[in-house]
């Protein structure tokens, strides 16, 4: 009875390692596109795709902000579209708050979208909350002349999300020589963060610090 109740044990727990991924990913997946289907109810009802066509469609909504981004972004690269960009753009920074929402999100997506240096390309530890604590961090910027004209250094631009939500957590400025390079890829330092440690990465190569010598060649891969 005792092997027989951990070998049933043991099929529940295989069957349980299966099911709750799967499980989260479909419910994940079900949320977006409820969400992405909830865009569609700033339309007004006799015009909306489920009045038209008689039946509501699950995923259509998703498939009709594809389509507005796709068209937006093409009548934007057009001569037209440029000209109406940069006049909406005049209008909304003349709104205090707005204005500063609207910069900042656009300045986030091109740099993560458009520009070719991409952020979150390497992964570093840092000593953060305190001294002998490290954190895992990603690598993001590079100080602007004004730091390093009143530190005598530069220093770099570092994030440190939190687990399990890596959306949120804290920027802060590091020297080089502060910081550890970690041969770890970007996507195994998210899964480390967002398990809460729980899904180690596979061990590779040493890590090693980061030199001043080395902050250029860094900087240069993000």
């Amino acid at each position: 009875m005792t092997s027989l109740g951990k070998k049933l044990r043991g099929i529940f727990l295989t069957g349980l390692a299966v099911a709750v991924p799967l499980g989260l990913t479909i419910y994940i997946l079900s949320f977006l596109v409820r969400m992405m289907d909830s865009l569609l109810d700033i339309i007004p009802r006799p015009y909306q795709p489920g009045t038209l066509l008689g039946m509501h469609i699950p995923g259509l909504g998703m498939i009709v902000t594809l389509a507005v981004i796709f068209v937006c972004g093409l009548l934007t690269q057009s001569y037209l579209g440029t000209k109406l960009v940069t006049f909406g753009e005049s209008l909304l920074d003349k709104i205090p708050v707005v204005r500063s929402i609207y910069q900042a999100t656009k300045q986030i997506f091109e740099h993560l979208f458009i520009n070719k240096n991409q952020s979150f390309k390497k992964v570093v530890l840092v000593e953060f909350p305190r001294k002998g604590v490290y954190s895992l961090g990603f690598v993001t910027g590079i100080t602007g002349q004004e730091f390093s004209s009143r530190t005598g250094e530069e220093a770099l631009h570092v994030f440190i999300p939190k687990t399990p939500n890596p959306t949120a957590g804290f920027f802060i400025m590091a020297r080089s020589d502060d910081l550890i390079e970690l041969d770890m890829t970007v996507e195994a330092a998210f899964t480390l963060i967002i398990s809460g440690g729980i899904v180690t990465p596979p061990n590779r190569p040493g890590s090693r610090s980061l030199s001043k010598s080395q902050t250029r060649v860094v900087m240069a891969d993000v």
